[in-house]
């Protein structure tokens, strides 16, 4: 019993120093196969729905038709160098490289992905990606995502950075919203600062104007608008009103559009208090004239003024 105590160690350890060595091994073929190795060819892997970077930029960022990567020996090729090369394309959210033993290069690249096209009252222009991170326009591709314009203050300087407004905060993050219900981004064509910093959604159906305000409560002030849309439009029609506010929670307020017939009606009126308003006024100039002798109006509201002599 006690024999079988000391043997069993020394056969686990005899075999962990067997495994050790043979790892050497392998590592020290490895090394000596690697530096045998040359680049045979360059694979580029580019995901996603977005065309931001193309096959002929990424060679362009590897320089592999300028440094000849084909043809190297891997030893003398910096994988990580051509990582970090990469990585600071502002397009390129995610960059891996790695190599085969068969000596082909593997490259995967994952491009930054823009929910938000921001224009600012400084006439700059650029995208804000899922993120939340600013991404400069790209030449070779124009993204179809929600834009916004209006009196922004949030600055770009031309790089990748975070977004430092409390306004272009909200609207990011009224943006992601949208984008993530598939009514809203159906619905909604573009966002709108007004001279409040008030945020404003224009619809893709309808001349109306939406006004947001902050996005404070989103689910629920655009819940009480889809309530809006299925009661109220179908009754009046979706040129109704001009406007609808929806900043507060507990209620949506429309502002209707004036029709022709409203803006005859309003005219009408407007010529008949004219009118009025002339008539009392010469009627009190002549009054003032005769002093002591003029005639007492008796009422203003009969369709026949009384008077007494």
């Amino acid at each position: 019993m006690f024999k079988k105590r000391i043997w069993k160690p020394l056969l686990i350890g005899f075999g962990w120093l067997i495994c050790l060595a043979g790892l050497v091994v392998l590592m020290s073929f490895i090394e000596v196969k690697k530096e045998e190795l040359v680049c045979k060819k360059v694979k580029v892997y580019i995901p996603g729905n977005q065309y931001f970077l193309d096959r002929q930029e990424i060679d362009n960022i590897l320089q592999t038709t300028s440094n000849s990567l084909v043809g190297r020996r891997i030893q003398n090729i910096d994988i990580h160098g051509l990582e970090n090369k990469l990585r600071r394309n502002p397009f390129v959210e995610f960059a891996k490289v790695y190599l085969d033993m068969d000596g082909t290069i593997q490259v995967e690249v994952s491009q930054r992905q823009p929910i938000l096209r921001i224009m600012n009252r400084f006439d700059q222009d650029f995208y804000v990606d899922e993120h939340g991170l600013k991404m400069p326009l790209s030449q070779n591709f124009t993204a179809r995502v929600l834009a916004v314009n209006g009196f922004i203050d949030e600055l770009f300087a031309n790089k990748v950075d975070s977004l430092h407004t409390a306004l272009a905060k909200e609207v990011f993050k009224t943006a992601d919203f949208i984008r993530k219900d598939s009514l809203w981004d159906a619905q909604i064509a573009q966002l709108y600062v007004n001279q409040d910093h008030e945020i404003e959604l224009i619809p893709r159906v309808g001349n109306q104007r939406i006004l947001l305000g902050n996005a404070d409560s989103l689910s629920t002030k655009l819940n009480n608008l889809k309530v809006f849309y299925k009661q109220a439009l179908p009754l009046v029609g979706w040129d109704a009103y001009k406007l609808i506010n929806i900043k507060y929670i507990n209620q949506v307020i429309g502002v209707r559009n004036e029709t022709l017939i409203d803006s005859l009606k309003r005219r009408k009126q407007f010529m008949a208090d004219s009118v009025k308003k002339a008539t009392i006024e010469a009627f009190r100039h002549d009054t003032t004239a005769m002093g002591d002798n003029a005639p007492i109006l008796k009422s203003t509201n009969e369709k026949k003024t009384s008077i007494n002599n």
